[in-house]
This record gives C-alpha cells, structure tokens and sequence, in this order.
C-alpha cells in the first residue's frame, strides 16, 4: 500500500513541502495519475468527483517537471472560474518548496488585464487561466505560449460553453507536442466530443471509485417542509451549528440576495455570493469566509467550485438542484481532506419524488430527517428576537425627557418582571403575523 508520496515518484523537496502542509498520504486520484504524467507520455482523461485531490494530481507532478532554468512558459491550467483559478494558484503555490525559482501566475477574468500584462512581460513558468482571460491576452500578443509542453483543463465539465468558443484560439497557439491532461466530474457527450477533437488518439483514461468516491464523510439528509415554513425550518438548523462554518446553495441570484438578507436581519454571521456582484465583492467575501470571519456563504452554483475550505462541516440546498453533477459539486464542499460533513437538503412534498433519481444516479442513500417541530421553531425565533435586541445599538438620537417617560413606566418592574412581559409581548404578536402556524396546545 502506498504511503508516501514519494512512493509515487515526487521528489523531496515536494514532499517536505507537503509535510509541511501536514498531507499526509495520497488520495487514489493521485496515486494513479501522478506517476503517469510523471513517467509516460501519453495525454489523460481523469473522470473524478469533486474533493478527491485533483490539484495535487496534476500540480505535484508539473512543478517537478518545470525546467527552471529556463524562462518559457511551459504548463497552462485552465479553469471555469476565477474562484476555482485562485484556488488552485493559492495551492500550486504552497506545494512548491520553500526555495523554489518556479515562477507561477493567476491570469484569470473578473479583474483588470493590464497588471496581468506586467505580469507576464517576468519569467513565467505556469499559468493558471480562465479561457476567456487567456484568449483575450492571446489577441493582445501578451503571453507566449509557443513552447507549452503541458495543457491542463481542470473541471473540464463545468467549462464545456466557454471551451467551445476558446479552446480553438488557445490550443492554435501551443505545439502539437504538448501533453494535455482532462480532469472531469462526469463524462457527458460533450467531453467526449472535446477529448475527441484536443486530445490524442488513445490517451490513458484514469477512473477513481464513482460509486462512492467525492461522496465518503458526507451524510445526505432532506426534509420536508411547507412553503411558508422553510425558512423558520433554516434558521433553527442554523441556530443548532452556532459557530460551525457552511454553505447555503440557491438556484437565483434573487434567491440569494433575499436569503442574505433575512439571514443578515436575524445576526447571523453570514456573506452572500453570486455572478452579478463584482469581482473585489467575491473576493472580500471569499477572504472572509476562508479566514472565517463570516461562518455562512450563500451562493448560487458559482460557489459550488473553487472552494476548498476544510472547516466546513455542512452544506445546505436551499432549493434543489436542476442537474445531478450540481448537487455533487455542491454537497463536496463539505467533508474535505477526510473529514466528516453533512449535505442537507430543504424539499417541499412535491420535491420529494426526486430523491430517488438522485440516488440512483449517484449512488448515495438520503435519509429523511425529521424537521423541527413548532414549539422548538418558535422558540428559536424568540432566541433570534432576544439577540436581534442584544446587538441592537442604543438610539442616541431619543431625548432624556422621552427617555424618562419610558422609564417611569418601566421603574417598579424587576428585570425578570419586564423580561416576562417583553417577551409575552413578542409571541402574541408573532402569532398574529403567523396565523398558520401551529400553537401548541
């Protein structure tokens, strides 16, 4: 059984630095895919669910073929999104030993090309690029890519749209003898098609486990609510991981923004991601979550890539997924590098019926869980009210006299006395604003 990575053909000084980073054995994708674009020289299609260790699969292996001694660009990886290419840069970089001369760039859209030229005019070994952001600097005759030996197309299945338009722009430019590496979720028609026209005749095809693997640690639970009552439903499973980080998946932008919102008014330490927000939005709130100074991110699939964070021990689908590879992306943000996580799903009863195409397609069980009953929810609710008080700013702007006014009403109560009454005023109008809602009896 391998056990380091050494064993695999990756030098020291890569695996100091992995030490370093505390991996500490191989993951099946890259125990089968490092020693060949180590060794052979053959092109590769890698069919791998999302969270398996692809980066490393191909990262290792490139960094250690790098000819530093040289000042060509040699390795171009493609990426959907810039998320997705600021991950995988942030992580070629911390591979790299402490003393390497391996000069990497981010070259992806979302901000502005002109620094991206500066950039390029140093030496630069690999690039990692969204296709657009690449062809755009190709038109600019600002990269050189005439001796690329190495071509990457990492999530080559959530890019298929923009590889079509930019894939014969990019590839004109590099020579024929590159090896080209295809990484993939899924091996729709529309990859085959792309192996079919870019790939050599008979590459070596790699396929991990995926019945199970991108889906081990993760416990996969729905339930069933009411149109009306799913966000209370939220916001009480929120409320019971206080402190724990997670995403939250919507199908819209509109979704988003108005979830953030109620998530926002109820204190909830939380960010909201999604296409239409600039690019220094995305990353502040990227930064953020990474660092954990927000615990929630609400996104639409945009997020459902580029986010390795391994403290994430949820993720919720607000709505369902329209596709099956969506809910697989979006259910591996959790349970990264070995760990434990839980992918949960908010269905009305008409939704229901999905879950069984969902686990046969994919191979996962769900199991139903039990939504919280309406005692449970309105007393969560009262908790989010009381803390919504708690953080609440005084209002310097009220006079002393009205103050004073207030206060006399106030004066003979104890504090357990005004609590009580505070907070039988909260649930009698709550129950009027709620009139469907269930009393207990």
């Amino acid at each position: 059984m391998i056990k380091r990575f050494s064993e695999l053909g990756i030098n020291t000084q890569l695996e100091h630095s992995l030490d370093e980073l505390q991996f500490s054995k191989p993951t099946d994708i890259q125990k089968k895919t490092i020693p060949l674009i180590l060794n052979a020289k053959k092109d590769i299609v890698a069919l791998a669910k999302t969270g398996t260790g692809k980066t490393a699969a191909f990262g290792l292996p490139l960094l250690q073929l790098i000819n530093i001694d040289s000042i060509n660009l040699q390795a171009v990886i493609l990426a959907p999104t810039r998320e997705l290419g600021q991950q995988i840069y942030t992580n070629l970089i911390s591979y790299a030993p402490n003393n390497s001369s391996i000069s990497i760039a981010s070259i992806c859209g979302g901000t502005p090309i002109k620094p991206q030229i500066e950039r390029l005019q140093e030496k630069t070994h690999m690039v990692v690029a969204t296709p657009g952001r690449l062809v755009d600097l190709i038109n600019r005759k600002a990269i050189n890519l005439k001796n690329v030996d190495f071509l990457v197309l990492d999530e080559a299945d959530e890019m298929v749209t923009s590889l079509k338009e930019d894939l014969d722009p990019i590839v004109t430019e590099i020579p024929k003898t590159k090896r080209t590496f295809l990484f993939t979720a899924t091996m729709s028609g529309a990859i085959k098609q792309l192996v079919q026209n870019y790939l050599t005749k008979h590459p070596t095809h790699i396929e991990v486990d995926m019945a199970t693997t991108g889906h081990k640690g993760i416990d996969h639970e729905y339930i069933v609510v009411e149109p009306i009552e799913k966000l209370d439903v939220l916001l009480h499973f929120l409320s019971t991981k206080e402190g724990e980080r997670g995403v939250i998946f919507c199908k819209t932008k509109a979704a988003v923004n108005k979830l953030a919102k109620n998530l926002a008014i109820n204190k909830f330490s939380s960010g909201s991601l999604h296409g239409s927000l600039t690019q220094g939005i995305r990353d502040r709130v990227m930064r953020q979550f990474r660092e954990g100074q927000i615990n929630i991110l609400v996104a639409t699939d945009l997020a459902s890539r580029g986010i390795d964070v391994k403290e994430i021990t949820y993720v919720i689908n607000y709505h369902l997924p329209d596709t099956y590879d969506a809910y697989v992306h979006r259910s591996g943000r959790t349970a990264r590098a070995g760990a434990k996580g839980l992918s949960l799903t908010i269905l009305q009863k008409e939704e229901e019926i999905d879950i069984a195409d969902f686990e046969n397609e994919l191979g996962i069980v769900f199991h139903k869980s039990k939504k919280a009953d309406a005692q449970s929810i309105e007393e969560n609710n009262s908790l989010l009210w009381a803390k919504k008080i708690f953080k609440t700013k005084p209002n310097r702007e009220v006079s002393d006299s009205f103050k004073g006014k207030i206060k006399t009403i106030f004066h003979h109560l104890t504090k357990e006395e005004l609590i009580e009454k505070v907070l039988a005023n909260h649930l009698e109008q709550s129950n009027k604003e709620t009139p469907l809602r269930k009393k207990k009896k």
